[in-house]
């Protein structure tokens, strides 16, 4: 069977530098992905200048291919002011479109930059098709899902919003879902929000179980094996993706150029022959594997939820590369910058305009220049006129036959001959890249960011304080303090109602409110209908702790009455973000990765916006004060590896403290979230901020919360001794302050 016409999948390619950019171009990419000198999660990267981006943009528009510009970190106060100067000339020049994970971000490109594409990144965790549907609400043009969804969920994502995909089709997984991963920042300081990831994950570990046996010694536990997904591509293309990315914008021109040439000419041949024809030869499998890429290669999520099988295990590292490929991939697509060919005609007669002529790639361009003059002593040849219009300079245009018809006598300085032929060319560029349906150029446009004054201090009454429970024994240990409110883990919630409620009979109820999952998928929806109705006939709920973007769309549509609480992990770096959160939840957590100084002055921006919202009762910012920190949420299970999943006999396992051990003998509690089916792999040390109690309380913060996670019942009272005045003495011997003194880059 052959296809007929019907929309062709995208290939998408990386480029860490221009070289790479040609070479990914020359080799068939519909379309490239790059960062520049900001805002980019590849800081280490060699990125584009931004005269770099704007000619690729150029030189992709003239043969019909797309730029995307990432600009997937998260973004200080302090960096905020920059986006316009940075985005403006490459808005003017063109730009498809922007990958995007800070919210605040996504707002201030929406609002500023009129137009522009918006793709939500894969830093963004979107996980189902509520939470598209939300981005497609705030004006999303595409999503890239996380990369562990299968291919049912991608298409019931792609049916329900309409949106387009893009998702990954060969490189480096990372273990953890992509924008929920502390783990290089908490160790390190490198923060992959910030683009600086240190990849801690290849590193090896071992497995202990709660008794501290050691159940797997296998090494890189971590690690999964890169993606390769040419065997199947007519299944994903089936599935309705829009866009096939390729990872590797850290890795060499001749890899961008190599894997995008062999997943064009199987693109290409789905499209022309059909899935039941769809054959992949063994050598261009081998190809693929010689080509920068670990050991062994696997398909990813599409087709499992997780598994052993997707581990390297004993050889995280990379192969060696293949020096004739890479020559032969080099002289193929590496050899510079196409040109467009056009035959050249110019006349030129006394005391008339110049005219010159641009004809080919199926496009007849006719421009008039300045008057020619007649000579006053040397009179020019045909020639003369010739030397100086072919030069085409950097100009995409190669000029291939050439005719001058010139009146005896004629002449015209050598400066307007350059000028009207470099105004020729460019002429011609744009009716290329308009006939390909592309842009050439946009207006511009103003900064839309308010400039505001600088933020009183305002009169603050003493902070709340929250606590955060898991189980029955911090819960009656909570209940014995004024705590203002108590989150309850939503899981717990639900399989525990009865005991719970027994523990708040005869008591003053503080506001109760539900800590959601971390990670809820397409299956999970009935879970918070399942919620909403124990809140209804049993525990009565006052609001919801959201922690990711599925849950707050699903939440605002099942219960628009409840409060809802933005965690830290949807994260919360900038003014703007918090204005955007301000819509949709009555108060927002800090992220753990901003310092003191960052925190405070994003809570009097905050205070300072909020002060106007008459009628409305501020609620605003609050921060952790102590807690685990979950540094990675995973889709992979750490005891699955170990070859001992239980999570279909017994789905209910968060108390089971598992560990991984790391080189130091470090240990890193491990949660196994079954229901849900995710993993939360804990700092091994909890954080606390007790030494800033006295900094944190005067702060206008809304609250401070307290997270409990494998507390006794006597740690949490000593605990709450502590931020009730009872004690001076804080009773955790091993903490950390995490980012509060220095923050991340």
């Amino acid at each position: 069977m052959v296809i007929g016409m019907v929309k062709r999948v995208e290939l998408l390619a990386p480029a860490g530098n221009y070289e790479a950019f040609v070479g990914a171009v020359n080799a068939g990419a519909d379309a490239v992905y790059l960062g520049g000198a900001k805002f980019g999660a590849r800081a280490y990267a060699d990125n584009f200048s931004q005269e770099e981006i704007c000619r690729a943009l150029r030189y992709a528009h003239i043969f019909g291919k797309k730029v995307y510009l990432t600009v997937n970190t998260l973004v200080k106060e302090r960096e905020f002011s920059s986006l316009y100067e940075y985005l403006g000339p490459l808005y003017e020049a063109g730009l498809d479109g922007v990958i995007i994970q800070d919210l605040g971000v996504w707002q201030y490109i929406r609002e500023t930059f009129p137009g522009m594409a918006l793709h939500a990144s894969t830093q963004m965790t979107i996980t189902g098709s509520r939470g598209a549907q939300f981005l497609k609400e705030i004006g999303a043009a595409r999503i890239v899902p996380a990369r562990e969804l299968s291919l049912s969920e991608i298409r019931s994502v792609k049916k329900s919003s309409g949106l387009e995909l893009e998702c990954f089709i060969h490189g480096a997984m990372c273990y953890g879902y992509s924008g929920q991963c502390l783990f290089s920042s908490i160790l390190g300081g490198r923060s992959g929000n910030r683009g600086r990831c240190a990849q801690p994950c290849r590193l090896p570990y071992r497995i202990f179980d709660q008794e501290g046996n050691l159940r797997c010694d296998a090494g890189h536990v971590l690690s999964l094996k890169d993606m390769c997904t040419i065997s199947f591509l007519p299944r994903l293309i089936e599935a309705g993706i829009d866009s096939f990315k390729i990872e590797g914008r850290m890795k060499r021109p001749e890899y961008a150029a190599g894997v995008t040439a062999v997943y064009r000419k199987y693109i290409d041949a789905y499209y022309e022959k059909g899935a039941q024809a769809y054959r992949v030869e063994q050598s261009d499998m081998d190809r693929l594997q010689r080509l920068y890429i670990r050991d062994e290669v696997q398909t990813g999520y599409y087709e499992r939820q997780n598994g052993r099988e997707m581990i390297t295990l004993k050889k995280p590292g990379y192969l060696g590369q293949d020096a004739a490929l890479l020559s032969e991939i080099a002289q193929n697509y590496l050899g510079g910058e196409r040109k467009c060919c056009a035959a050249l005609r110019a006349v030129f007669r006394i005391g008339e305009p110049a005219c010159l002529q641009l004809e080919g790639e199926g496009i007849s361009l006719t421009l008039k220049g300045r008057t020619v003059e007649r000579a006053r002593k040397q009179p020019m040849l045909p020639e003369d006129f010739l030397k100086h219009l072919r030069k085409t300079g950097n100009s995409f245009v190669k000029i291939t036959e050439e005719q001058a018809d010139v009146e005896e006598g004629a002449f015209m300085p050598v400066s307007l001959l350059n000028e009207l032929r470099r105004t020729a060319a460019a002429a011609y560029e744009d009716r290329l890249i308009e006939r390909n349906g592309l842009l050439p150029y946009r207006k511009s446009v103003k900064d839309t960011l308010q400039k505001r004054p600088e933020p009183l201090f305002p009169v603050q009454k003493k902070p709340q304080l929250h606590v955060a429970v898991q189980n029955l024994e911090q819960l009656r240990a909570a209940l014995r303090y004024p705590c203002e409110r108590i989150y309850l883990d939503s899981d717990w919630y639900l399989e525990e109602s009865d005991q719970i409620s027994q523990c708040f009979e005869g008591r003053n109820i503080p506001a109760i409110f539900l800590a959601l999952p971390y990670i809820v998928r397409e299956k999970d929806f009935a879970y918070f209908q399942e919620l909403l109705t124990c809140s209804a006939e049993k525990i009565k709920a006052d609001g919801f702790l959201v922690r990711n973007l599925e849950s707050l769309s699903i939440m605002r549509s099942l219960a628009p009455s409840y409060v809802l609480v933005a965690d830290a992990g949807v994260y919360c770096f900038n003014a703007e973000t918090a204005r955007f959160l301000r819509r949709y939840c009555a108060e927002n957590y800090l992220p753990y990765e901003l310092n003191g100084k960052e925190c405070r002055q994003l809570v009097l921006e905050d205070c300072a916006e909020s002060a106007g919202m008459a009628g409305t009762e501020r609620f605003g910012m609050s921060a952790v004060v102590y807690g685990t920190i979950p540094m990675m949420l995973s889709a992979n299970c750490v005891w699955k590896t170990a070859g001992s999943c239980q999570g279909q006999k017994n789905p209910c396992k968060r108390q089971e403290k598992y560990e991984l051990s790391d080189r130091y003998h470090v240990r890193f509690p491990v949660q196994c979230r079954c229901r849900h089916c995710y993993n939360i792999i804990y700092n091994s040390v909890p954080f606390s901020l007790h030494q800033k109690k006295k900094e944190l309380t005067e702060m206008p913060l809304f609250a401070k919360r307290l997270d409990f996670v494998w507390e006794t019942e006597k740690q949490v009272e000593k605990i709450l001794d502590y931020y009730f005045d009872k004690t001076d003495v804080f009773p955790a011997a091993e903490y950390t302050a995490g980012h509060y003194m220095r923050g991340v880059e």
